[in-house]
C-alpha cells in the first residue's frame, strides 16, 4: 500500500490545527502542523476509529417544550451517527425530564448512552 497524505483539522482543542497526516492505510506514519501532542492522538484516532459527540433533541410528551436536548455520554462511532439519529427519532419521553437522565441506554450496542442535557418540567 502506498503512502497517502490527508489534511484534517484537529477538533480536540480550540486552536483547530490544520494537520497533514501521512499514513499507509490506517497506519500513521507522520503528523505535521500540530501545535501539541493531542493532534497526533487525534490523527491516529481519525484513521483507526473516528468518533464524535452527538448532540440532538428528542420528543417529549407533556413538557413545557416539545423537545429536550440530548447528547451522547461519550464519543460515538462516526460511521454509525446517522443510524443513531434515526433511532433517536423514535424516542418519545414523558415529562418531567431530568438532566443526566438516560434517554437511550447502550445506543446501538456500542456501550454509549444518550442522556438529557437539561431539565424539562411537565406542564402544570
Amino acid at each position: 500500500m502506498a503512502e497517502e497524505v490527508t489534511k484534517m483539522i484537529c477538533i480536540t482543542c480550540p486552536v483547530g490545527c490544520t494537520l497533514e497526516v501521512t499514513h499507509e492505510g490506517k497506519t500513521l506514519i507522520k503528523v505535521d502542523g500540530n501545535q501539541c501532542k493531542k493532534g497526533i492522538e487525534y490523527a491516529e484516532n481519525e484513521l483507526t476509529d473516528p468518533r464524535r459527540m452527538v448532540p440532538t433533541t428528542v420528543k417529549v410528551r407533556g413538557g413545557v417544550h416539545p423537545l429536550v436536548p440530548v447528547c451522547t455520554a461519550a464519543p460515538f462511532p462516526k460511521p454509525r451517527v446517522f443510524d443513531l439519529l434515526a433511532e433517536l427519532r423514535k424516542v418519545e419521553l414523558q415529562a418531567p425530564v431530568k438532566i443526566g437522565q438516560v434517554v437511550l441506554e447502550n445506543a446501538l450496542g456500542t456501550g454509549v448512552d444518550v442522556v438529557a442535557t437539561r431539565n424539562l418540567p411537565a406542564v402544570n
